[in-house]
């Protein structure tokens, strides 16, 4: 079991990224995901909210975690949050993350390289229509 929470202080964030492998990425939103009893750091996300789209810059595990169902989870977590603020548009890279995770989770590939997720209806239930 495993609990996914906002980091709220900019030295856990700065430590749980580069725990990850990741670069710190001042002003941006992080969460982390943690092993529910024992608080062992599993995954994080970084990303930030512009007026064009959310932008996840990581979605990365602590090194040798292979739990894709607990990565897509955070990665879901992040992207409903993304949207709940009104932006239902995601963007990334392909180096953000895991391909094969970023594709399940809703992302596209474009000719620019970018991957793109259109989150319109997709945490309302009627994803289905998609």
């Amino acid at each position: 079991m495993f609990k996914i929470l906002p980091i709220q202080s900019k030295d856990e964030q700065i430590m749980v990224a580069k725990a990850c492998g990741a670069e710190y990425r001042e002003g941006f939103f992080a969460y982390s995901m943690r092993e529910a009893d024992t608080e062992e750091l599993m995954g994080f996300t970084q990303f930030e909210i512009t007026s064009e789209c959310g932008y996840i810059s990581d979605i990365r595990p602590v090194p040798n975690l292979n739990d894709f169902e607990a990565m897509f989870i955070l990665g879901r977590a992040t992207m409903n949050f993304i949207d709940m603020c009104g932006q239902h548009t995601a963007k990334t890279h392909a180096s953000s993350g895991d391909l094969t995770l970023l594709l399940s989770l809703g992302f596209k590939n474009t000719e620019s390289g970018e991957l793109i997720a259109d989150m319109s209806h997709m945490f309302n239930g009627e994803c289905h229509h998609k």
